[in-house]
């Protein structure tokens, strides 16, 4: 750390003095000596004697501990310098000590998590600003690269569309993805991806949000109470943090109002509107599969490797299927009036990359495996259609269960 961060520092510093007291220091801001504590009560005529001495000496040092080890970490909290060494002395220093280990309580804690956020609000701790943000780009790109499985085309896209609008100084609106899909192909898998390397807390962030249709909205009738509800929360999200996720998923169930509720944010932003322009809203849902399935099916006929697929050439399959009437999503007018950026396709899933994903959750579960177990779990998922018997119809979406089938 050079000498521009010794201010903040400094600055920090009293912060935590403030918080933890003063830690026997006199009126004037002067260390006092034990004979000064003594002599000067017992000159006053108050009840001072050994006993009470002790006591008070014995507060005034837990204090300053106490305002020590607020500083350290608050320090490893905004800088992680040194973090690992310091903490190995201390417990070293704990081992050798025969009283009790010492603890940040838990009001302290909140305390300093507050300071914390005050001061990366400043963006001296952190690039995005704000601490809860990270946007590791490069790591969502390496595990997607490394357990999304025969799904080319939404590696590409997601990667492309998140690290575009990251990067854009001023967005015209929200980024909006829709993700579309049979079942098990991995929908759900890259929007806790998303959320994991886009904030630090991932899904657990106060600045992600999931709705869940027929968990959170399961009720015709209070459509108009699920509305007030889900603006409110929309704003105050985004009011509490500088870059937001949305997640609806099982968004082909979402009723049409809701939708057209929730229209406003995705919009090209308006002088004198609520900025909601660093947001990301992705929908799942399994309107679509049929249309992707169907192409996936007439390329492996033609012989035709699936990473030949290309985007522009999907979308224009699945934009044909949702503008059916009947469906939610055109009712909503999000695909009238252009507000969904991207819709990424999810390929269904051939035997090879169920093996893919068995093997990755042999190795999620720390157990060995064989190329036999692989197979045999492969083998106990029902493939379609009937004649070829190419895609796995639960996509890898119950690889888990199987392989509890198998242990013994």
């Amino acid at each position: 750390m050079g000498q521009g961060g010794l201010p903040a520092r400094l600055g920090l510093a009293c912060c935590l003095l403030l918080l933890g007291g003063t830690g026997g220091l006199g009126s004037r801001g002067t260390p006092r000596e034990p004979w000064e504590e003594e002599q000067g009560s017992v000159a006053e005529g108050g009840p001072w004697g050994r006993t009470r001495y002790e006591a008070v000496k014995k507060h005034l040092g837990a204090v300053g501990a106490l305002s020590k080890q607020y500083w350290q970490y608050l320090a490893c909290k905004v800088w992680q310098e040194g973090c690992e060494e310091e903490k190995e002395e201390e417990e070293e220093e704990e081992e050798s000590s025969p009283g009790p280990g010492w603890s940040l309580p838990l009001v302290g804690q909140d305390y300093l998590e507050i300071l914390s956020a005050w001061y990366c609000s400043f963006g001296k701790c952190c690039k995005t600003g704000d601490c809860r943000v990270v946007n590791n780009i490069t790591g969502l790109e390496a595990d997607l690269n490394g357990q999304l499985h025969g799904q080319h085309l939404a590696k590409e896209v997601v990667v492309r569309a998140v690290q575009g609008f990251l990067q854009s100084p001023r967005p015209q609106k929200a980024l909006v993805l829709s993700f579309h899909g049979w079942s098990g192909t991995g929908k759900n898998f890259v929007a806790r991806m998303l959320a994991s390397h886009l904030y630090r807390d991932g899904l657990k962030s106060k600045c992600v949000r999931v709705f869940i249709s027929l968990f959170h909205f399961p009720h015709h009738k209070y459509m108009d109470s699920y509305k007030a509800q889900l603006k409110k929360q929309i704003s105050e999200t985004v009011q509490l943090c500088k870059q937001s996720l949305f997640i609806f998923d099982e968004a082909e169930k979402l009723h049409f109002s809701l939708l057209d509720a929730i229209k406003p944010f995705m919009a090209r932003y308006d002088k004198g509107q609520a900025d909601y322009r660093r947001s990301i809203f992705l929908f799942l849902s399994n309107l679509g599969g049929n249309a992707i399935n169907e192409v996936a099916l007439d390329f492996w006929r033609a012989g035709r490797a699936r990473e030949e697929i290309s985007m522009e050439f999907l979308e224009q399959q699945l934009r044909l299927e949702l503008q059916e009437p009947a469906e939610n999503y055109a009712r909503s007018h999000l695909l009238e009036e252009n507000l969904i950026d991207f819709f990424v396709p999810f390929l269904p899933l051939e035997y090879h990359h169920v093996k893919l994903c068995a093997r990755d959750a042999f190795l999620a579960r720390g157990l060995p495996y064989t190329e036999a177990a692989l197979d045999e779990v492969a083998r106990m998922m029902v493939f379609v259609p009937k004649e070829e018997k190419l895609f796995s119809a639960q996509g890898c979406k119950s690889v888990s269960q199987r392989i509890n089938y198998l242990l013994p």
